[in-house]
């Protein structure tokens, strides 16, 4: 009994399992662990519980945009942690701050933590043009 082979096709399949025939069967963490969350969600999360922080004392935070991006544009020879933009005509006040660069400077979640409060804490008193030690009396001191 002959069987026909079949003709190759002429696109590749997509794999689903590796070579030896095993693949990842399932997720390494449990969605509720701290593993399970990115480098970028996390630091996310630091900056909103800065903002919420900020938010309680001064309420005219909440028209401000705040966002997180990887790295600042080019400029010159220093690079900045975060950076703030007044409101425009067609759009509201934004303070910037930026990922990688804060990550660079710090060793772990605590000095990340800290470092992003003060860095949101500065932007935000540069958009208000007032002392950061007026805008959190904590600035500087933890």
């Amino acid at each position: 009994m002959d069987s026909p082979v079949p003709p190759r096709p002429t696109e590749p399949r997509p794999r689903r399992r590796d070579r030896h025939g095993r693949g990842m069967r399932g997720p390494v963490a449990p969605p509720q662990v701290p593993l399970s969350t990115s480098r970028s969600e996390s630091f996310r999360d630091l900056v909103r519980d800065s903002v919420d922080r900020l938010e309680r004392r001064w309420p005219q935070l909440a028209e401000v945009d705040f966002m997180v991006m990887e790295v600042p544009t080019p400029q010159d020879d220093t690079v900045p942690l975060g950076s703030s933009v007044p409101a425009g005509k067609d759009h509201p006040a934004r303070i910037l701050i930026y990922r990688r660069p804060v990550e660079i400077r710090t060793k772990n979640r605590d000095d990340r933590a800290l470092l992003v409060h003060e860095v949101v804490v500065e932007q935000v008193a540069e958009l208000l043009g007032l002392a950061p030690e007026s805008v959190d009396p904590r600035y500087g001191q933890e």
